[in-house]
């Protein structure tokens, strides 16, 4: 497996090095100091994989990732950092690279990413993955609470008490409201959670705190 290995500090490369060359399948075949010498040894020496530190000068390691995919896209890059921030994951992965390790990792689990990058795998370490998918799930819920914060507070009254299993009558004498209007409440708020009958507005209510699961 050859290996372009990037970053801005001599004595991290030469350790980083030593550690690699001790196994048998791996070879550094050229460094850089910057992300712009990065982008450099990859298209002279086209190695298997870049391990690229992101906080370099010149260029960082994000952009200069972001180059290499556009000329070589079979070139795997496994970023390399002290960061253990979901913005940079995101970011990382938003630019092409095929992994994401911190610096505090032992040696084991490097070569373990190096591997699984040159087999086409993506790799994250597990607090990285973790706020991958909490992301994930953050983002597929997303819809539900625009929904839920579109109901007006009288909406979301009516929505409870519908879900309670009182009828059009008895929410208007509760609420003193006209049968008629609590009729278009209720129309307004299937509409607007794209919901289609009481079941469906039942689970909804429980799913969002409105009514007592126990009810």
């Amino acid at each position: 497996m050859k290996i372009v290995l990037a970053d801005d500090h001599t004595l991290v490369r030469r350790g980083i090095r030593a550690l690699l060359e001790t196994q048998t399948d791996l070879q550094v075949v050229g460094e850089a100091a910057n992300g712009t010498e990065a982008v450099a040894q990859t298209c002279a020496l086209k190695p298997d994989i870049v391990l690229m530190d992101i906080g370099m000068p010149d260029l960082d390691g994000l952009e200069a990732t972001a180059q290499i995919k556009r000329v070589l896209p079979e070139v795997n890059v496994l970023l390399l950092t002290v960061h253990d921030d979901a913005d940079y994951l995101f970011r990382a992965l938003a630019v092409g690279a095929s992994g994401y390790i911190l610096k505090g990792a032992d040696v084991s689990e490097l070569v373990l990413a190096l591997q699984a990058v040159k087999g086409g795998q993506v790799y994250l370490q597990p607090s990285a993955a973790k706020h991958l998918v909490s992301n994930y799930l953050n983002r597929a819920s997303a819809p539900e609470k625009q929904q839920i914060e579109e109901l007006t507070p009288r909406q979301r009254e009516i929505l409870a008490l519908i879900a309670e299993g009182l009828t059009n009558q008895q929410i208007a004498d509760k609420l003193v409201l006209s049968p008629f209007t609590v009729a278009t409440h209720r129309a307004n708020i299937m509409q607007k959670l794209n919901l289609h009958n009481r079941t469906e507005l039942i689970r909804y209510a429980m799913k969002h705190g409105l009514i007592d699961s126990a009810n």
